[in-house]
């Protein structure tokens, strides 16, 4: 099946995708975390993550996160005049700060909204939409006003996440309404959520053979050889997963510092990514990253933990 990078916001930007890329592979499109319309423009930020002289994967499709026509027209358009001839709209994010704006979530308890998003992609034909989606805010049955809506627009493929966005990742995926979503969803379907190992991966597609993809987000930060792992079909040893790692790191250290400055921008970039890096190692090694003051001391740290993975 094919595997799709997930859009995580403060994580997948440009350079974590294009270092990833590059030293693991394994992925076969990457979908760039939202791009939002804030006081009435798109964020500059959001520009250049998107901007295809600053993106090198293979096949990159830019995410718009909008609760009218009025927001997700224009970011198409600049989607668009970027070159790009897709772009997925984001109906899951669960952050409070969006999902009161009806962003995200927020939409599904909304199914007139959802309709008349739909209806606007027909107004950029030059762009092929595909929607990535929960079950629903509030109510796991929300979907069902939703999939007759999107299964009528011709998206090019559904991705869904199979919890409420009030849960965020609180619950277990619900890989039984996913079931049941997946036995009326009329387009290409793929399924994200709670995909840590290869023996995950492989259980869902021999469950659901009919997708045409899985989805890893939060494995694939904590593993990122996580798709390489499921394209060779083998478990990596401890030692290639740390020689990985070790190439990676410093690639990805090397390619955002210079845009960083001083300690505090530095470790407040790097940091969160081992939140989720390498889970089982030992945790006094994670807090010795956490803890560390410079950038000296948390290169230190990272080496450490790498060489005793």
């Amino acid at each position: 099946m094919k595997i799709f990078a997930a859009p995580l916001q403060g994580f997948t930007e440009a350079t974590w995708r294009n270092v990833h890329n590059e030293t693991y592979g394994g992925i076969d499109t990457y979908i760039t975390p939202f791009i939002r319309i804030e006081k009435g423009e798109i964020r500059n930020k959001d520009i250049r993550d998107t901007e295809k002289k600053n993106n090198t994967v293979p096949h990159l499709i830019p995410q718009i996160i909008a609760a009218t026509p009025d927001e997700l027209l224009p970011i198409a358009e600049f989607i668009a005049k970027e070159g790009y001839c897709e772009a997925d709209i984001n109906m899951g994010c669960s952050f409070a700060l969006q999902v009161r704006k009806q962003h995200g979530a927020g939409l599904l308890p909304h199914p007139e909204a959802v309709a008349a998003l739909m209806k606007a992609t027909g107004e950029m034909p030059e762009i092929k939409f595909s929607v990535k989606m929960r079950l629903g805010w509030d109510n796991k049955e929300e979907w069902r006003n939703i999939l007759p809506i999107l299964n009528d627009t011709p998206l090019t493929r559904i991705t869904l996440h199979p919890r409420l966005g009030r849960e965020q990742y609180k619950q277990p995926a619900d890989r039984e309404e996913f079931a049941r979503f997946y036995e009326e969803c009329r387009h290409p379907l793929v399924y994200n959520g709670d995909l840590a190992t290869l023996e995950e991966m492989n259980r869902t597609a021999e469950e659901f053979p009919l997708l045409e993809g899985l989805m890893v987000g939060r494995g694939l930060l904590g593993n990122p050889a996580l798709g390489k792992e499921y394209k060779e079909q083998r478990n990596l040893s401890h030692g290639e997963k740390a020689s990985l790692l070790a190439a990676f790191h410093d690639k990805f250290y090397q390619a955002i510092t210079p845009r960083l400055q001083g300690n505090t921008q530095i470790l407040s970039k790097l940091k969160p990514y081992w939140e989720y890096l390498l889970p089982d190692m030992e945790k006094r090694d994670r807090k010795a990253i956490i803890k560390a003051s410079t950038a000296e001391k948390y290169l230190a740290a990272v080496n450490s933990a790498i060489a005793k993975y």
